[in-house]
Protein backbone atom coordinates (compact mmCIF):
# COMPACT_ATOMS: atom_id res chain seq x y z
CA UNK A 1 0.00 0.00 0.00
CA UNK A 2 0.94 3.35 -1.11
CA UNK A 3 2.53 6.25 2.18
CA UNK A 4 0.00 8.85 2.24
CA UNK A 5 1.71 12.52 1.85
CA UNK A 6 -0.52 15.60 3.01
CA UNK A 7 1.05 19.17 0.83
CA UNK A 8 -0.68 22.22 2.90
CA UNK A 9 0.85 25.62 0.65
CA UNK A 10 -0.70 28.39 -0.87
CA UNK A 11 1.38 28.55 -3.34
CA UNK A 12 -0.24 26.59 -6.65
CA UNK A 13 2.95 25.81 -8.41
CA UNK A 14 4.20 24.37 -4.70
CA UNK A 15 1.30 22.13 -4.64
CA UNK A 16 1.63 21.14 -8.59
CA UNK A 17 5.13 20.11 -8.49
CA UNK A 18 5.49 18.70 -4.95
CA UNK A 19 2.55 16.51 -6.15
CA UNK A 20 4.48 15.41 -9.44
CA UNK A 21 7.09 14.78 -8.01
CA UNK A 22 6.07 12.98 -4.99
CA UNK A 23 3.45 10.87 -7.06
CA UNK A 24 6.36 9.80 -9.38
CA UNK A 25 8.17 8.12 -6.33
CA UNK A 26 5.47 5.83 -5.72
CA UNK A 27 3.33 8.53 -2.55
CA UNK A 28 -0.14 9.03 -2.82
CA UNK A 29 -0.58 13.22 -2.42
CA UNK A 30 -2.86 15.27 -0.95
CA UNK A 31 -2.68 18.41 -1.69
CA UNK A 32 -4.90 21.56 -0.17
CA UNK A 33 -3.77 25.18 -0.05
CA UNK A 34 -4.96 26.17 3.50
CA UNK A 35 -4.25 24.75 7.32
CA UNK A 36 -8.02 24.23 7.79
CA UNK A 37 -8.83 22.44 5.09
CA UNK A 38 -5.40 19.91 5.90
CA UNK A 39 -7.25 19.57 9.16
CA UNK A 40 -10.14 17.84 7.41
CA UNK A 41 -8.01 16.01 5.10
CA UNK A 42 -5.68 14.71 7.71
CA UNK A 43 -9.16 13.86 9.83
CA UNK A 44 -10.17 12.19 7.20
CA UNK A 45 -6.97 10.24 5.08
CA UNK A 46 -4.27 9.93 8.52
CA UNK A 47 -1.27 10.94 6.26
CA UNK A 48 1.61 9.41 7.94
CA UNK A 49 3.43 12.96 6.52
CA UNK A 50 2.17 16.08 6.18
CA UNK A 51 4.74 18.55 4.41
CA UNK A 52 3.35 22.91 5.40
CA UNK A 53 4.66 26.16 4.09
CA UNK A 54 6.02 28.21 6.92
CA UNK A 55 4.15 31.01 5.66
CA UNK A 56 0.46 31.03 4.75
CA UNK A 57 -2.98 33.26 5.07
CA UNK A 58 -5.63 32.62 7.82
CA UNK A 59 -3.64 30.34 9.48
CA UNK A 60 0.41 30.44 9.77
CA UNK A 61 2.52 27.20 9.18
CA UNK A 62 4.04 27.62 13.08
CA UNK A 63 -0.06 27.50 14.14
CA UNK A 64 -1.12 24.83 12.25
CA UNK A 65 1.78 22.56 12.91
CA UNK A 66 1.00 22.67 16.91
CA UNK A 67 -2.50 22.23 15.97
CA UNK A 68 -1.68 19.13 13.78
CA UNK A 69 0.82 17.74 16.38
CA UNK A 70 -1.53 18.11 19.42
CA UNK A 71 -4.72 16.40 17.25
CA UNK A 72 -3.06 13.99 14.94
CA UNK A 73 0.13 12.76 17.17
CA UNK A 74 0.23 9.82 14.03
CA UNK A 75 0.85 12.47 11.09
CA UNK A 76 4.06 13.66 11.44
CA UNK A 77 5.27 17.21 9.89
CA UNK A 78 8.29 18.85 7.34
CA UNK A 79 7.70 22.65 6.92
CA UNK A 80 8.58 24.45 3.82
CA UNK A 81 10.20 27.38 4.95
CA UNK A 82 11.95 30.73 3.14
CA UNK A 83 13.53 32.12 6.33
CA UNK A 84 16.82 29.59 6.97
CA UNK A 85 17.72 31.46 10.34
CA UNK A 86 18.50 29.52 13.44
CA UNK A 87 15.76 30.73 15.50
CA UNK A 88 13.13 30.10 13.01
CA UNK A 89 14.87 26.19 12.51
CA UNK A 90 14.46 25.87 16.54
CA UNK A 91 11.22 27.78 16.96
CA UNK A 92 10.19 24.34 14.25
CA UNK A 93 11.53 22.12 16.17
CA UNK A 94 10.13 22.56 19.54
CA UNK A 95 6.87 22.93 18.22
CA UNK A 96 7.14 19.42 17.02
CA UNK A 97 8.45 19.39 13.48
CA UNK A 98 10.16 16.19 12.22
CA UNK A 99 12.70 18.10 9.99
CA UNK A 100 12.40 21.53 8.19
CA UNK A 101 13.50 21.99 3.73
CA UNK A 102 14.10 25.72 2.52
CA UNK A 103 12.78 26.73 -0.44
CA UNK A 104 14.14 26.39 -3.49
CA UNK A 105 14.59 22.68 -2.68
CA UNK A 106 15.59 20.43 -5.19
CA UNK A 107 13.57 17.16 -6.27
CA UNK A 108 16.18 14.39 -4.67
CA UNK A 109 16.42 16.74 -1.47
CA UNK A 110 12.52 16.30 -1.07
CA UNK A 111 12.40 12.66 -1.37
CA UNK A 112 15.32 11.70 0.83
CA UNK A 113 14.01 14.52 3.91
CA UNK A 114 10.80 12.70 3.32
CA UNK A 115 11.69 9.07 3.47
CA UNK A 116 14.33 9.86 6.28
CA UNK A 117 11.33 11.20 8.41
CA UNK A 118 9.02 8.46 7.31
CA UNK A 119 11.55 5.69 8.87
CA UNK A 120 11.70 7.41 11.73
CA UNK A 121 8.27 7.76 12.29
CA UNK A 122 8.39 4.07 11.60
CA UNK A 123 10.84 3.37 14.25
CA UNK A 124 9.15 6.02 16.25
CA UNK A 125 5.66 4.11 16.19
CA UNK A 126 6.97 0.40 16.57
CA UNK A 127 8.19 1.84 19.67
CA UNK A 128 5.01 3.11 20.61
CA UNK A 129 3.71 -0.25 20.40
CA UNK A 130 6.48 -1.74 21.84
CA UNK A 131 5.87 0.20 25.19
CA UNK A 132 1.74 -0.28 25.13
CA UNK A 133 2.58 -4.19 24.88
CA UNK A 134 5.10 -3.73 27.44
CA UNK A 135 2.35 -1.84 29.56
CA UNK A 136 -0.29 -4.41 28.77
CA UNK A 137 2.38 -7.76 29.71
CA UNK A 138 2.95 -6.11 33.08
CA UNK A 139 -0.85 -5.17 33.66
CA UNK A 140 -1.16 -9.04 32.92
CA UNK A 141 1.81 -9.78 34.96
CA UNK A 142 0.38 -7.30 37.88
CA UNK A 143 -3.31 -9.40 37.76
CA UNK A 144 -1.54 -12.88 37.69
CA UNK A 145 -0.22 -11.54 41.08
CA UNK A 146 -3.13 -10.47 42.91
CA UNK A 147 -4.49 -13.60 41.09
CA UNK A 148 -1.67 -15.91 42.88
CA UNK A 149 -2.05 -14.21 46.13
CA UNK A 150 -5.59 -14.59 46.43
CA UNK A 151 -5.15 -18.03 45.81
CA UNK A 152 -2.16 -18.15 47.79
CA UNK A 153 -4.07 -16.86 50.98
CA UNK A 154 -7.38 -18.65 50.12
CA UNK A 155 -5.28 -21.78 50.76
CA UNK A 156 -3.75 -20.77 53.62
CA UNK A 157 -7.04 -20.16 54.97
CA UNK A 158 -8.01 -23.73 53.96
CA UNK A 159 -4.52 -25.25 55.51
CA UNK A 160 -5.26 -23.11 58.42
CA UNK A 161 -8.30 -24.54 59.11
CA UNK A 162 -7.62 -28.12 58.09
CA UNK A 163 -4.52 -28.11 60.87
CA UNK A 164 -6.99 -26.63 63.41
CA UNK A 165 -9.44 -29.81 62.57
CA UNK A 166 -6.13 -31.95 63.07
CA UNK A 167 -5.44 -30.43 66.44
CA UNK A 168 -9.28 -30.75 67.49
CA UNK A 169 -9.31 -34.91 66.21
CA UNK A 170 -6.39 -35.38 68.40
CA UNK A 171 -7.63 -33.39 71.41
CA UNK A 172 -10.62 -35.40 71.30
CA UNK A 173 -8.97 -38.72 70.16
CA UNK A 174 -6.46 -37.90 73.49
CA UNK A 175 -9.72 -37.04 75.59
CA UNK A 176 -11.62 -40.39 74.81
CA UNK A 177 -8.81 -42.79 76.28
CA UNK A 178 -8.51 -40.21 79.10
CA UNK A 179 -12.13 -39.56 80.26
CA UNK A 180 -12.74 -43.43 79.50
CA UNK A 181 -10.12 -44.27 82.27
CA UNK A 182 -10.88 -41.42 84.90
CA UNK A 183 -14.50 -42.51 84.50
CA UNK A 184 -13.76 -46.24 85.45
CA UNK A 185 -11.40 -45.04 88.42
CA UNK A 186 -13.72 -42.61 89.87
CA UNK A 187 -17.10 -44.15 89.89
CA UNK A 188 -15.56 -46.75 91.97
CA UNK A 189 -14.83 -45.02 95.30
CA UNK A 190 -18.22 -42.74 94.10
CA UNK A 191 -20.41 -45.57 94.67
CA UNK A 192 -18.54 -46.24 98.03
CA UNK A 193 -19.69 -43.21 98.81
CA UNK A 194 -23.00 -43.08 97.67
CA UNK A 195 -23.25 -46.47 99.56
CA UNK A 196 -22.25 -45.39 102.81
CA UNK A 197 -23.73 -42.07 102.86
CA UNK A 198 -27.04 -44.18 102.07
CA UNK A 199 -26.29 -46.22 105.04
CA UNK A 200 -25.60 -43.10 107.56
CA UNK A 201 -29.19 -42.16 106.25
CA UNK A 202 -30.59 -45.17 107.24
CA UNK A 203 -29.09 -45.27 110.83
CA UNK A 204 -29.84 -41.42 111.10
CA UNK A 205 -32.50 -42.21 114.06
CA UNK A 206 -34.61 -39.65 111.77
CA UNK A 207 -32.04 -36.81 113.16
CA UNK A 208 -33.06 -34.35 110.45
CA UNK A 209 -29.19 -32.72 110.70
CA UNK A 210 -27.50 -35.77 109.43
CA UNK A 211 -30.18 -37.05 107.04
CA UNK A 212 -29.70 -33.19 105.26
CA UNK A 213 -25.87 -34.15 105.56
CA UNK A 214 -26.51 -37.99 103.76
CA UNK A 215 -29.05 -36.16 100.54
CA UNK A 216 -26.26 -33.25 100.22
CA UNK A 217 -23.21 -35.99 99.80
CA UNK A 218 -26.10 -38.21 97.50
CA UNK A 219 -26.66 -35.53 95.53
CA UNK A 220 -23.18 -34.24 95.09
CA UNK A 221 -22.21 -37.56 93.94
CA UNK A 222 -25.02 -37.67 91.30
CA UNK A 223 -23.49 -34.29 90.28
CA UNK A 224 -19.82 -35.52 89.43
CA UNK A 225 -21.44 -38.27 87.75
CA UNK A 226 -23.58 -36.27 85.29
CA UNK A 227 -20.15 -34.31 84.84
CA UNK A 228 -18.23 -38.04 84.21
CA UNK A 229 -21.16 -38.49 81.29
CA UNK A 230 -20.69 -35.28 79.91
CA UNK A 231 -17.21 -35.79 79.64
CA UNK A 232 -17.16 -39.23 78.00
CA UNK A 233 -19.75 -37.42 75.34
CA UNK A 234 -17.44 -35.11 74.13
CA UNK A 235 -15.19 -37.93 72.64
CA UNK A 236 -17.36 -40.97 72.90
CA UNK A 237 -20.58 -41.66 71.11
CA UNK A 238 -23.73 -42.62 73.11
CA UNK A 239 -25.64 -45.67 71.75
CA UNK A 240 -27.89 -44.28 68.99
CA UNK A 241 -30.46 -45.25 66.55
CA UNK A 242 -29.78 -44.25 62.52
CA UNK A 243 -32.93 -43.09 60.33
CA UNK A 244 -34.70 -40.58 58.34
CA UNK A 245 -35.51 -37.30 60.49
CA UNK A 246 -37.11 -33.89 59.20
CA UNK A 247 -34.05 -31.49 60.30
CA UNK A 248 -36.54 -28.69 60.41
CA UNK A 249 -38.49 -30.61 62.97
CA UNK A 250 -35.19 -31.38 65.00
CA UNK A 251 -34.87 -27.67 65.01
CA UNK A 252 -38.58 -26.84 65.91
CA UNK A 253 -38.87 -29.09 68.36
CA UNK A 254 -35.72 -27.77 70.83
CA UNK A 255 -36.45 -24.12 70.36
CA UNK A 256 -40.02 -25.14 71.64
CA UNK A 257 -37.65 -26.54 75.23
CA UNK A 258 -36.09 -22.29 75.18
CA UNK A 259 -39.71 -20.98 74.75
CA UNK A 260 -39.86 -20.14 78.78
CA UNK A 261 -36.27 -18.88 78.68
CA UNK A 262 -36.72 -16.78 76.10
CA UNK A 263 -39.45 -15.09 77.23
CA UNK A 264 -38.25 -14.37 80.65
CA UNK A 265 -35.06 -12.99 79.19
CA UNK A 266 -37.05 -10.49 76.56
CA UNK A 267 -35.53 -12.24 73.83
CA UNK A 268 -36.79 -11.97 70.56
CA UNK A 269 -36.63 -15.18 68.22
CA UNK A 270 -36.52 -14.81 64.21
CA UNK A 271 -36.93 -18.50 62.45
CA UNK A 272 -36.90 -19.48 58.98
CA UNK A 273 -37.52 -22.85 58.29
CA UNK A 274 -38.96 -23.91 55.30
CA UNK A 275 -42.17 -25.94 54.97
CA UNK A 276 -40.11 -28.60 53.49
CA UNK A 277 -37.39 -28.97 54.94
CA UNK A 278 -34.99 -31.83 54.26
CA UNK A 279 -34.78 -35.00 55.68
CA UNK A 280 -31.13 -36.60 57.58
CA UNK A 281 -29.75 -39.70 58.77
CA UNK A 282 -29.16 -39.61 62.39
CA UNK A 283 -29.91 -39.99 65.75
CA UNK A 284 -32.36 -37.70 66.31
CA UNK A 285 -31.21 -37.39 70.43
CA UNK A 286 -27.56 -36.58 69.46
CA UNK A 287 -28.75 -34.64 66.76
CA UNK A 288 -30.96 -32.08 68.66
CA UNK A 289 -28.03 -31.81 71.32
CA UNK A 290 -26.01 -29.66 68.70
CA UNK A 291 -28.73 -27.24 68.76
CA UNK A 292 -29.34 -27.39 72.43
CA UNK A 293 -26.26 -26.80 73.27
CA UNK A 294 -25.94 -23.48 70.70
CA UNK A 295 -29.52 -21.88 71.84
CA UNK A 296 -28.17 -22.09 75.08
CA UNK A 297 -25.34 -20.46 74.93
CA UNK A 298 -26.89 -17.68 72.53
CA UNK A 299 -29.23 -17.36 75.60
CA UNK A 300 -26.61 -17.26 77.94
CA UNK A 301 -25.23 -14.13 76.24
CA UNK A 302 -28.75 -12.49 76.36
CA UNK A 303 -29.51 -12.29 79.82
CA UNK A 304 -30.91 -8.52 79.58
CA UNK A 305 -33.00 -9.36 76.13
CA UNK A 306 -31.41 -9.54 72.07
CA UNK A 307 -32.49 -11.54 69.24
CA UNK A 308 -31.86 -14.96 68.28
CA UNK A 309 -32.38 -15.76 64.45
CA UNK A 310 -32.37 -19.08 63.68
CA UNK A 311 -32.00 -20.06 59.92
CA UNK A 312 -32.74 -23.16 57.50
CA UNK A 313 -31.16 -23.57 53.99
CA UNK A 314 -30.30 -26.10 51.99
CA UNK A 315 -29.19 -27.51 48.28
CA UNK A 316 -29.35 -31.01 46.77
CA UNK A 317 -26.25 -31.86 48.79
CA UNK A 318 -26.24 -30.61 52.42
CA UNK A 319 -28.13 -28.43 55.14
CA UNK A 320 -27.01 -25.16 56.51
CA UNK A 321 -27.98 -24.03 59.59
CA UNK A 322 -27.67 -20.37 60.97
CA UNK A 323 -27.57 -19.42 64.73
CA UNK A 324 -26.93 -16.33 65.40
CA UNK A 325 -27.52 -14.14 68.34
CA UNK A 326 -27.31 -10.51 69.21
CA UNK A 327 -24.87 -11.08 72.99
CA UNK A 328 -22.02 -9.69 73.81
CA UNK A 329 -19.76 -11.92 71.26
CA UNK A 330 -16.51 -13.66 71.41
CA UNK A 331 -13.34 -12.16 72.25
CA UNK A 332 -11.02 -12.92 69.10
CA UNK A 333 -8.03 -14.25 71.09
CA UNK A 334 -10.76 -17.05 72.54
CA UNK A 335 -12.47 -18.05 68.79
CA UNK A 336 -9.56 -21.01 67.98
CA UNK A 337 -9.99 -22.05 71.93
CA UNK A 338 -14.20 -22.11 72.24
CA UNK A 339 -13.99 -26.00 70.85
CA UNK A 340 -11.11 -27.07 72.94
CA UNK A 341 -12.88 -29.52 75.89
CA UNK A 342 -12.98 -27.77 79.36
CA UNK A 343 -12.60 -24.45 77.95
CA UNK A 344 -15.53 -21.86 78.92
CA UNK A 345 -15.88 -18.17 80.37
CA UNK A 346 -18.70 -19.20 82.23
CA UNK A 347 -18.26 -19.05 86.22
CA UNK A 348 -19.99 -22.15 86.62
CA UNK A 349 -19.61 -24.15 83.12
CA UNK A 350 -17.72 -27.15 82.64
CA UNK A 351 -16.49 -26.53 78.96
CA UNK A 352 -18.14 -29.77 77.21
CA UNK A 353 -20.81 -27.85 75.56
CA UNK A 354 -19.17 -26.86 72.20
CA UNK A 355 -17.18 -29.95 72.39
CA UNK A 356 -19.81 -32.10 72.14
CA UNK A 357 -21.33 -30.02 69.17
CA UNK A 358 -18.08 -30.26 67.27
CA UNK A 359 -17.78 -34.12 67.66
CA UNK A 360 -21.22 -34.75 66.56
CA UNK A 361 -20.80 -32.46 63.68
CA UNK A 362 -17.66 -33.78 62.42
CA UNK A 363 -19.40 -37.65 63.52
CA UNK A 364 -22.17 -36.99 60.86
CA UNK A 365 -19.16 -35.38 58.42
CA UNK A 366 -20.46 -31.83 58.51
CA UNK A 367 -18.54 -28.66 59.46
CA UNK A 368 -18.95 -25.93 61.88
CA UNK A 369 -17.55 -22.00 61.84
CA UNK A 370 -18.52 -19.38 64.13
CA UNK A 371 -17.82 -15.40 63.77
CA UNK A 372 -17.84 -13.29 66.59
CA UNK A 373 -17.68 -9.49 66.97
CA UNK A 374 -17.31 -8.23 70.41
CA UNK A 375 -20.33 -6.34 71.49
CA UNK A 376 -22.07 -7.19 68.45
CA UNK A 377 -23.31 -10.71 68.57
CA UNK A 378 -22.48 -14.36 67.25
CA UNK A 379 -23.00 -16.42 64.25
CA UNK A 380 -22.30 -20.13 64.53
CA UNK A 381 -23.00 -21.98 60.75
CA UNK A 382 -23.37 -25.78 60.68
CA UNK A 383 -23.16 -27.60 57.17
CA UNK A 384 -24.52 -30.96 57.69
CA UNK A 385 -25.15 -33.43 54.29
CA UNK A 386 -28.17 -34.69 53.74
CA UNK A 387 -29.56 -38.58 53.44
Amino acid sequence: MREKLLVIDDERMILDLTSMVLNSRGFEVIAVDNALDGYIAIQREKPALALLDYMMPKVNGLDALKEIRSRFPETYVIMFTGKGSEEVAVELMKAGASDYIRKPFSNAKLVERIETVLHLRSIELHNKELLLERERLLEEIERWNRELEERVSIKSVELERAHHEILQSEKLAALGHLSAGMAHEIRNPLNSISLFAQVMRAGSNDDPEMITYSDKIVNEVERIDEILVKLLSTSKRSPYQLRAINLGSVIEKRLRSFEEQMKAQNVALSKSLPTQTPTILADEEELGQIFSNLFANALFEMKTGGALTVKLDCDDREALITVHDTGSGIPKEHLNEIFDPFFTTKTKGTGFGLSVVLRIVKTYSGRIEVESTPDVGTTFRVWLPLA
